[in-house]
């Protein structure tokens, strides 16, 4: 589990084809530091394992299988590009943003931006599919940041950066055109799976009367 709050920039320093796996390696001293074969690492919101031994020259490497090439926007990694790194949160450690399982549930498009003196409005597009699961206020995850929805109209969100975001996170680069990987609120995924028995049977039920 993570929590959408990001340790720090990398850079993927190498992409290698190895039949259907792309192996990326990634450059981030901080998350690299104590990482091990096995731990798990959110790379722009898409929790990947660590396939190194162990981590050497602040590096370290990570296998995309068509599954996360397919539901991600890491099928066009290419070496110099920036990414959000954040390594999984610890037992006993603080919740700063929500509960971010790492799981991409979409990819949406920077539609534009709209800066401010020292903040910006960023406005994404929206998948159809998930527009259900995102309310003004609530929480979202782009490219693995834990933000707030400032606004919504149904296939299109609003998130206002403050100044940290901006300096500490690809957010801050990020242009018109660009796209971000998408995870939606956990909870409100399953408030939906729980209650749609209910819901179902309420509806049959006005039907009958």
């Amino acid at each position: 589990m993570f929590t959408g709050i990001v340790e720090e920039v990398g850079e993927i320093v190498d992409v290698r084809h190895d039949a259907d796996v792309v192996v990326l390696t990634v450059r981030g001293p901080r998350v690299s530091s104590d990482a091990a074969h096995g731990d798990s690492i959110a790379v722009n919101g898409c929790c990947l394992t660590v396939v190194d031994d162990e981590a050497a020259d602040d590096r370290f490497r990570l296998e995309l299988v068509p599954e996360t090439l397919k539901r991600t926007s890491l099928g066009a990694a290419a070496a110099g590009s920036k990414v959000n790194l954040e390594r999984a949160l610890p037992a006993g450690g603080r919740l700063g943003g929500h509960i971010v399982q790492g799981h991409v549930d979409g990819v949406a498009t920077l539609l534009g931006r709209t800066p401010g003196e020292r903040s910006d409005e960023v406005r994404f597009s929206l998948p159809p599919e998930l527009s259900r699961y995102v309310v003004e206020k609530g929480s979202i995850c782009v490219d693995g940041v834990s933000l707030t929805v400032a606004a919504t109209d149904g296939d299109t969100f609003t998130v206002a950066l403050i100044p940290t975001t901006l300096a500490d996170t690809t957010l801050g680069i990020r242009a018109a055109g660009d796209t971000v990987n998408i995870e939606v609120d956990v909870v409100a995924k399953y408030v939906e799976r729980l209650t749609v028995a209910y819901r179902h049977d309420a509806g049959e039920e006005a039907g009958n009367q």
